[in-house]
């Protein structure tokens, strides 16, 4: 058995130790908005945080993120810097066809909850593996830019 701290719930989980965290989340616990892209960690949109840092899932096995937190895409809203990204996202129209777009939200989140007010060079640097094939860089950017400059959002009753 393997327990998971995912979404600030805990899951006893009759699963393989090295079975990916991705497949974990998707197929054990039916949290899919995390997606499956590549499988080796160069794509990006399998990214989740592990104590608040971006993880590639699809190459992470559950056994090494026992007892630390997991967060997918499901609750990144519940965070200040989450909800923000959200915001933004949905102000901006970011979204094209939407697959690697919760990977590039919890890559976003992640930079702007360690660095609230990110250079173009962060922010280069964050999204760097990130791969959007509809390329909406443009107003990836500009969304994370936005996110930026908002006020914090208050998380009220949800988990942090």
């Amino acid at each position: 058995m393997i327990t998971l701290n995912v979404n600030g719930k805990f899951h006893e989980l009759d699963i393989s130790p090295e079975m990916p965290l991705l497949w974990a989340l998707r197929d054990t616990l039916n949290l899919t908005g995390t997606k499956f892209g590549c499988g080796m960690a160069l794509c990006g949109a399998c990214t989740v945080h592990l104590d608040g840092q971006p993880i590639r899932s699809c190459v992470t096995p559950v056994v090494e993120v026992r007892n630390k937190k997991i967060t997918t895409i499901e609750a990144i809203g519940q965070t200040s810097s989450g909800a923000n990204v959200q915001k933004a996202w949905l102000d901006l129209e970011v979204i094209q066809c939407g697959y690697c777009q919760s990977g590039q939200i919890m890559s976003a989140a992640a930079l702007l909850a360690s660095k609230p007010h990110p250079t173009d060079a962060d922010i280069d640097m964050a999204m760097a593996g990130n791969i959007c094939r509809c390329g909406t860089y443009q107003r990836i950017r500009a969304a994370i830019k936005q996110a930026a400059q908002s006020k914090s959002t208050t998380v009220k009753g949800g988990w942090p």
